[in-house]
């Protein structure tokens, strides 16, 4: 019999989890939104600490673990427990998906390492999340002229020969943590970047850059919508020299797209913990207008038949419903990843559905709080405004739903676009 009760670990993770994010993170969440970019370093090392002692929500595996002695039944697992980190990342976004944005130890970078990268750079990238100082790290994808195609993708990476040495031209923008990855910490960034711009999506590597790393730098700082206390960094690559070894995967160009869906399987992990965060920010939205409701004497009266129920009960119902489906969805893409099983198609569906129930349950919460709702005595505004960029980030609704439609149908990106 198939249970969807949540085990008691995991249960107990958010019990501990809230805590935090009840009285770390919603009480300062109005002023680092108010004071965007502008959080404080002792904060960071504060929440540094609470993450460490409540164990890891990062996507960095735990390396020292691997090399511990272990039967032979969890030697088949992944590394990350996913479904742990779904259940920390939601509870964290739902104290604030911005400040969880700036909580150290391993994200996008980390798990581009994670899923391409060798043992050795591994150990080398990975093992530094688990020090005493807080390190940062980002994804850079995404380029002026390149949003969601990434095969339009102009940024360079060209071997010099004598000394060894990939040499990085190009601009990168939207690259979430950025700053924190190269300016406040000693953290690193994973760049895309071709290495024969008309090899197409074949010619595409991810590549390591270090802060501190000459020809790497920060440009601007995005003021935005939503989630404004992580920063959104755009940076520039010139002449930027890295080691030879810090390419990830194979610097051999094929005439197949190997490489590029060697880079690509890093979403498949990616994906779902981003619809885990739009989930917590949708049932922050949800348990608050039910608790105000509540307050006025409007419960929903379950049981009853459907056509006696008010129209708030029939809005209530389906926003529950709607989050409760987006939460199977992300569940069953982890459960997945954490028993190696390809999950590309289910991990988009799950970043689809989830980005959309947030915004509409963020809205809809708006709607039904009337001005409560719009004023900026509660938070419920800013719910609203955090919840869309997961709609866009990590791959945008309607691209997602082309990889859910291609999965689905067999077809090619170049068949179905």
């Amino acid at each position: 019999m198939i249970s969807f009760e949540m085990p008691k670990p995991l249960v107990q993770t958010s019990n501990v989890v809230e805590t935090v994010a009840k009285n770390m993170m919603r009480p300062v969440s109005r002023e680092m939104d108010e004071n965007e970019h502008e959080i404080p370093w002792g904060y960071i090392e504060f929440m540094h600490t609470a993450t460490k002692a409540l164990g890891s929500s990062s996507m960095a595996p735990d390396e020292a673990a691997k090399e511990k002695k272990e039967d032979p039944e969890k030697k088949k697992r992944p590394p990350i427990n996913y479904q742990r980190l779904m259940v920390m990342v939601e509870t964290l976004s739902w104290g604030d998906a911005g400040i969880y944005l700036c909580t150290p130890g391993g994200m996008l970078g980390a798990a581009a390492v994670s899923a391409a990268g060798t043992p050795e750079q591994k150990k080398r990238f990975l093992s530094r999340f688990k020090g005493e100082k807080p390190v940062f790290d980002a994804m850079a994808m995404t380029e002026p002229q390149a949003g969601s195609d990434t095969s339009a993708i102009r940024t360079t990476a060209v071997l010099d020969e004598k000394t060894n040495e990939w040499v990085l031209n190009g601009e990168k923008i939207f690259v979430t943590a950025g700053h924190k990855a190269l300016v406040d910490s000693k953290g690193f960034i994973v760049v895309w970047a071709s290495l024969d711009l008309e090899a197409g999506r074949a010619g595409i590597r991810s590549f390591i850059i270090e802060a501190g790393t000459p020809g790497c730098k920060v440009t601007k700082l995005e003021e935005k919508m939503g989630i404004r206390a992580s920063d959104t960094a755009s940076i520039v690559l010139q002449d930027c020299r890295i080691p030879y070894e810090n390419i990830l995967g194979s610097p051999k160009i094929e005439k197949s797209t190997k490489g590029y869906k060697g880079a690509m399987q890093t979403f498949d992990a990616t994906r779902p913990i981003v619809a885990a965060s739009a989930l917590g920010v949708a049932r922050a939205a949800l348990e608050f207008v039910q608790e105000k409701l509540a307050e006025n004497g409007v419960e929903v009266r379950y049981g009853i038949p459907r056509q006696k129920m008010t129209h708030i009960e029939h809005e209530l119902i389906e926003m529950e419903t709607q989050l409760r489906q987006a939460w199977l969805l992300t569940v069953k893409a982890l459960w997945m990843a954490d028993n190696k099983k390809s999950n590309a198609l289910v991990a988009s569906m799950s970043k689809v559905k989830a980005g959309k129930v947030a915004t509409v349950i963020t809205q809809k919460a708006v709607e039904l709080m009337g001005p409560l709702g719009y004023s900026r005595d509660y938070l419920l505004e800013k719910w609203f405004r955090d919840a869309k960029i997961n709609d866009i980030f990590e791959g945008t609704g309607q691209i997602n739903l082309l990889v859910v439609a291609r999965n689905i149908l067999g077809y090619r990106g170049s068949q179905l676009r």
